[in-house]
């Protein structure tokens, strides 16, 4: 079987064990976000934390929950690894560095999960399991609850109340993410990953010594690193590790992980807003771009270029052979279009063109299917601005499922969709200005840039791969890609909240001859017409520097 066929195979089983848990899937999240029982492990949470599950929240207060919730998750997070030294479990691992600790705990708080640091030869047990582990779950599931809120404000009308994010937190957590990773990690113990709590040990006798690893609980952190697009690896290797993921089978469930509630989440939406179809024509664009970018990536990887490709079969550089070009290219193509970030090859050494593609990627924002709720949402805004773009076309007032799109409805969301571009292009000018920054380049002229441009690029749309070449173990990129993560993470909430709760406000339009079908394919290639020439007009320029330069010079 030809390596091309093989990927083919591949996708083609991808799309059908997606098409097989879209319904299911999606309807049970419908029921779970809105259900107004409250099983008794989650009644005990709500007295814990001192919470009224069944009052209704306007996106102020809603907004001030995501908030505090996530500031005391970052406190909590950066004192255990400050303290590491002192925990059980460390495996005598020293306390992380102050710069350290802020960027890892706005990472992981943030869902980027950036590291710039060894897993395996930095964090403990405790930090590992208790820690980073924990907000693997508990990020994802504020995602999904700010997701949520903005369907309720299409759903809903002459109210400003969007739900609470309290109970749409725990039920996120206990009733959706913790049963599925759980099963998840069953699925990855019998595929070959590890999960165990074991010391530091040798594994074998190597050429001047023997090589040291550490155990851990990695089948169960690996589970919802992936389900929650989180992209965390408990190695530095990541997904490229065979601790993490063993063989092509595993790797096949992993980028599945991925990709699972993110598209369901189009049928959650169609549910709750009473129209599937719109479900679909969402899930469409965001399967038209999904598959366009893995057949693209595919492509570019699987070119034969001069005997070094002929003889490997294709760019094999920075890939395991155990997973090839086609299961290197799907993972990289599922990670860069979710927020995931995880990677089981490495994307600085892919060709130009297949670097460009994972940076593309992720500035389109993560829409494609997205990362766990904030690609729903991150999409539905596209939709907003496609509509109001089709209402400019055809002289007619925008409207979006019953709901005008005016002078508040597109301030709202032409500020979601200029936060991150801001923090990216700025934070990459200012790092490429200063002199000591650009020390941390392994490579100079268009690929170097492309290191930079890449890091905010990764930081600031919660994605957290790395391009595999620069040195961001320093004070200021664990200071700037920090910040870069927490704005890029709960700036555009704000809008998406306000948005939400003007949609609810207002009263429903009823369809006309002249509405513009939002349901129909024509309305989806309209929305992915429009997210491609947003991001191209916003990041041409960029790219032309790094990627596409590199790519035409090769």
């Amino acid at each position: 079987m030809s390596p091309q066929l093989a990927g083919v195979l591949q996708l083609t089983a991808l799309i059908a064990a997606l098409a097989l848990s879209y319904r299911p899937l999606g309807d049970y999240m419908a029921r779970v976000y809105s259900s107004e029982k409250h099983y008794r492990p989650e009644k005990w949470i709500y007295r814990v934390i001192g919470a009224n599950p069944a009052a209704e929240m306007r996106w102020p207060a809603y907004l001030r929950g995501v908030l505090a919730f996530s500031a005391v998750s970052v406190l909590l997070l950066y004192l255990m690894q400050r303290v590491q030294g002192s925990l059980p479990g460390s495996l005598g691992f020293s306390s992380i560095d102050p710069d350290q600790a802020f960027n890892t705990a706005a990472s992981f708080v943030a869902n980027t999960n950036w590291q710039s640091y060894y897993g395996e030869q930095a964090m403990g047990h405790v930090v590992q399991t208790g820690g980073l582990a924990v907000q693997n779950f508990l990020s994802a599931a504020v995602g999904m609850a700010v997701a949520v809120a903005l369907v309720r404000g299409f759903a809903r009308s002459r109210t400003g109340e969007l739900g609470n994010f309290w109970a749409d937190l725990v039920r996120g957590t206990v009733r959706v993410l913790l049963p599925i990773a759980f099963l998840g990690a069953i699925v990855l113990v019998a595929c070959g990953a590890i999960q165990n709590f074991s010391g530091i040990h040798s594994v074998g006798q190597f050429t001047g010594g023997t090589q040291e690893w550490n155990g851990g609980a990695v089948a169960s952190q690996e589970a919802i690193k992936e389900l929650g697009t989180n992209g965390g690896g408990y190695f530095n290797a990541n997904s490229a590790h065979p601790f993490e993921n063993p063989n092509p089978l595993s790797n096949l469930f992993e980028i599945f992980l991925i990709l699972l509630i993110p598209f369901a989440l189009t049928r959650t939406f169609g549910r709750m807003v009473g129209s599937l179809k719109q479900g679909y024509a969402i899930l469409g664009a965001m399967a038209v771009i999904w598959l366009g970018f893995s057949a693209l990536m595919m492509w570019t990887e699987f070119t034969h270029r001069g005997p070094a490709f002929e003889i490997a079969g294709g760019a094999m550089e920075g890939k395991e052979t155990r997973f090839g070009i086609a299961g290197s290219s799907l993972f990289a193509v599922a990670t860069t279009l979710t927020s995931t970030g995880a990677v089981n090859s490495f994307h600085s050494s892919y060709t130009g063109f297949g670097g460009g593609i994972t940076l593309l990627g992720m500035q389109l924002g993560e829409i494609a299917p997205g990362g766990v709720g904030s690609g729903l949402y991150g999409m539905l805004i596209m939709a907003v601005i496609a509509v109001f773009i089709a209402g400019l076309m055809v002289g007619r007032t925008p409207e979006y499922l019953g709901k005008k799109i005016g002078t508040r409805q597109i301030q709202l969301a032409a500020c979601y969709i200029l936060v991150t571009p801001a923090l990216v292009l700025g934070f990459t000018a200012v790092a490429m200005a200063l002199p000591t920054p650009a020390d941390s380049m392994t490579n100079s002229g268009a690929h170097g840039f492309s290191e930079i441009l890449y890091a905010y690029t990764s930081a600031a749309n919660n994605n957290g791969s790395a391009f595999a070449g620069l040195n961001a173990d320093t004070q200021w990129f664990n200071t700037t890609l920090g910040i870069a993560m927490l704005l890029g993470r709960f700036l555009p909430m704000v809008f998406v909240l306000a948005l939400a709760c003007s949609l609810a406000e207002q009263r429903p339009v009823p369809e006309t001859a002249g509405t513009l079908r939002t349901d129909k394919p024509l309305y989806a290639g309209l929305l992915v017409g429009t997210i491609l020439i947003i991001t191209g007009l916003t990041y041409f320029p960029a790219l032309a520097l790094g990627p596409l330069a590199e790519g035409l010079a090769s």
